[in-house]
Order: structure tokens, then sequence, then C-alpha cells
């Protein structure tokens, strides 16, 4: 979305080029990452990962729905609901409890405004990464909801007028970029969180799955931001 209204000017084929690109570069930082982790903490022996495979059967129809549904669908919907639930209570409240002339998530937005700064962001739109941790989908409608002054979660369907609403509060070429990259390395959802603390049993290998992407793209955006203000 972002590339095409600050990048390819509606221009989808164009749009897709700048994905592929960016998506190519979370490549490269991934293999980056990888490299100074196992050079560093993970550094060591290899350790083998065996994947034993089911045996080979004939699919019975039926059993493939109701495993699919009971255990993919019911499950993972069951967990986002005891992530989403609290977390929309929160945005809802922030939005609308205000204290003296701001609410709290205006308030926030101030507190985070210096970092945002230097990211080449603001602190609305890091405000609206943190209370998306959810999910990702609504970091935008988090946004809307706070440059419209509006008590709920907002969309729209018209990419020029979204456009018009983040070109009349701040956003330039520079934002967007740093907003598509910190989009890119920033902490897992939720849900995700929930399913390594399950899988791992561990605290530190949950908070480090949080923190390191974290840093990278804060590290990145500053990076670029400071590249952009010598330009």
């Amino acid at each position: 979305m972002l590339a095409s209204i600050f990048f390819a000017g509606g221009n989808p084929f164009f749009a897709g080029i700048f994905v592929i690109l960016v998506l190519l570069f979370s490549v490269l930082i991934t293999l980056l990452v990888s490299n100074i982790l196992g050079t560093t903490i993970l550094k060591g022996i290899d350790s083998s990962f065996t994947l034993e495979l089911p045996p080979y059967r004939k699919p019975q129809f039926t059993k493939v729905i109701v495993r699919s549904v009971l255990d993919r669908t019911i499950f993972v919907l069951g967990r986002a609901i005891c992530v989403s639930v609290p977390a929309g209570a929160l945005i809802w409240l922030l939005q609308n409890i205000t204290v003296g002339d701001m609410t709290l998530l205006a308030m926030f937005s101030s507190f985070l405004e210096p970092l945002g700064n230097i990211m080449g962001l603001s602190g609305a739109i890091l405000a609206a990464f943190l209370l998306g941790i959810p999910a990702n989908e609504i970091v935008i409608p988090i946004l809307l909801m706070y440059y419209s002054q509006t008590g709920m979660l907002t969309e729209t369907s018209n990419m020029m007028e979204l456009g018009e609403i983040l070109r009349s509060n701040g956003w330039t070429i520079v934002t967007a970029l740093c907003a598509i990259i910190f989009s890119l390395n920033h902490f897992p959802c939720a849900t995700t969180l929930w399913t390594i603390a399950k899988e791992t049993k561990s605290i530190k290998w949950t908070l480090l799955s949080f923190l390191l992407p974290t840093i990278v793209g804060v590290g990145i955006c500053i990076i670029v931001h400071f590249i952009a203000t010598l330009f």
C-alpha cells in the first residue's frame, strides 16, 4: 500500500517491483543477522534437526475437514481472541480517556516522538506499531483513528484518500520508506510470541525474539533517516 502511494504513483507494476526489492532486502537482513548470531550467542557445534515424515496415505475428506477446523482454525482463532480482546480494549481506552486536553493515546505518542523523529517516523506511528502487536494489519487503522480523532479503528478503501490523509499528517517519501523498513524488521505479533514462548518454554528466547528484530529495525531506520537528511 505504501509502495503504491509513495513510490509507484498508483501503478501496480512498479509497486510490485518495489515490494520485490523490499523482500530481497529483508532476505539480506535475515542472512546477515543469522550470520552474526551464528558467530556470537549461538556459536558452537551445529545441531542436527530431524523431522519425521508420516507415512503416505490416501486422504480422507472428512478427517481432513475435521482436523483443519478443530486443530487449525479454531485453535488459532481462540489464541488470537485471547490476545485481540484485551488489546482492543486497551486501544479503545487510550483513545477515549482524556487527561486535560489530550487523550492517553496522544500522550503516549508525544512520549515516543523523540525516538520516532530520529527514526524518520513519528511518535504516532511508533505508538500504532506498538498497539498493533495483536496483528500488524491494524497499524494503519490505529493511525487513521489517531489522525481523525475518532473513538474507534478507522479504515479507508480509497488509496488516493489514504495518501492525502498521510501526507497531510506529515508523511513524506522518507517516512514511508522507514515505515516499510520497520514493518519488515520489528517485533512479531502477539500470537507468534505466544507460540514461541510455548515451543521454547523460555522467557529469554521469547524476549530475544521480540527485541532482536526491533533493534535491527530501529537501527536501519535511523541510518536511512540520517542518510536522507544529508541529501
